[in-house]
């Protein structure tokens, strides 16, 4: 009974959290069975036999119950498999927005207004509830996340199409809908792709309302790169106040989203500073910009690593090292020959190797004093 018990407390767990904690908590057992055998194999005395068969029976129960519940992967080739219907899936949806598009494109002026009205709201509020519908018998996952592809490129149109038939001046409040929408269908159905898209859509809202503040045109707001500043902010922020754990690589993806919005602007005005607010000459505001580009990567580097973001850690080095490419290439493109420039970006690359491999040993042997 208390066996069953704690099953039942594990299992109503792994509910809460959805598919991606019902694969990862599948990927563990497997593990676990792995690594028993292979301890055996080691010469290890065994674990208690009642206490395996227990721990077994235990397991099988579950995944049985998550594989009815979460259709999930219990073999490399069923997750191999599954990467094929998710590529299939997203090539389907890319396929059907498309297809879409061109009905509407081909059909479109040959309704009349009212029916135009009647298609626009049927096809976006016909396209959620049939997400909806099919999120409720789709175990795997793969058809609710065609069908959210398919609302939201509905929506998309939805909102174009009714702002040109009724005169609507183009506006960057489109893009706040949209991204409510593609956020809210990317939480619903785990679609990192519409979580993609909804950061998207709001960065370019952000940017634009700020350019807006600063007295430009709404769609010049990519004129200037440091509208996308407090997009940068609060992308950097939200995985810090919104529990993102229940989301498989969420929080990782706000995160690249953040340093993007941040270190692409500053990329942009350390060669080119014409686009800055800021006063001053070019010259001194591309030094600026300059320092603040290797400042900015490193402490990306260093706060990767300090929180275990892996992602944040390859975002910090790869500005990093785009950073020094870009003072390599203004310095000596045109003062030494080619094969020594390159030469002198392979040794520079080389030697942050270097640096990161002694980095790795250090943390290596401070998680065996402090495990």
């Amino acid at each position: 009974m208390i066996g069953a018990r704690r099953m039942t407390r594990h299992y109503e767990g792994e509910a809460e959290t959805g598919r991606s904690a019902a694969q990862r908590r599948a990927d563990a057992i497997a593990g676990f069975r792995s690594e028993l055998d292979r301890l055996g194999e080691e010469g290890l005395p065994a674990p208690d036999a009642a206490w395996l068969r227990a721990v077994r029976g235990h397991h099988d129960a579950l995944l049985i119950d998550l594989a009815r519940r979460y259709d999930i992967d219990r073999s490399a080739d069923a997750r191999r498999l599954s990467l094929g219907m998710r590529i299939v899936s997203f090539l389907g949806a890319v396929a059907m927005a498309a297809a879409v598009y061109f009905v509407f494109q081909r059909f479109w002026g040959l309704l009349p207004t009212a029916a135009q009205v009647i298609v626009l709201l049927g096809a976006s509020i016909g396209s959620l509830i049939g997400c909806w519908l099919i999120g409720r018998r789709d175990a795997s996952g793969y058809f609710t996340k065609l069908a959210a592809l398919v609302a939201f490129a509905c929506f998309v149109l939805n909102v174009s199409l009714l702002g040109e038939l009724f005169n609507i001046s183009p506006s960057d409040r489109a893009l706040l809908p949209w991204a409510a929408l593609a956020l809210l269908l990317a939480y619903a159905c785990e679609l990192r792709l519409l979580l993609v898209a909804g950061i998207a859509c709001l960065a370019g809202f952000i940017a634009a309302r700020t350019g807006t503040f600063g007295g430009m045109y709404w769609l010049d707001f990519g004129a200037r790169p440091e509208n996308f500043f407090p997009a940068a902010l609060l992308f950097l922020l939200v995985p810090q106040f919104l529990d993102q754990r229940a989301y498989a690589g969420f929080a990782a993806t706000w995160r690249i989203a953040g340093l993007l919005c941040l270190l692409l602007p500053v990329l942009l005005l350390a060669n080119w500073a014409w686009g800055s607010y800021l006063p001053g000459s070019a010259r001194s505001i591309e030094r600026v910009y300059q320092i603040a580009g290797f400042a900015f990567s490193a402490g990306a580097i260093w706060l990767g690593i300090r929180r275990g973001w892996g992602e944040v850690v390859n975002t910090g080095v790869t500005f990093f090292f785009l950073f020094l490419y870009t003072r390599f290439f203004d310095w000596w493109w045109d003062a030494v020959p080619k094969y020594l420039f390159f030469l002198l970006i392979a040794a520079t690359a080389v030697l942050m190797l270097f640096v990161f491999a002694r980095l790795r040993r250090a943390m290596a042997a401070a998680a065996q004093v402090h495990p």
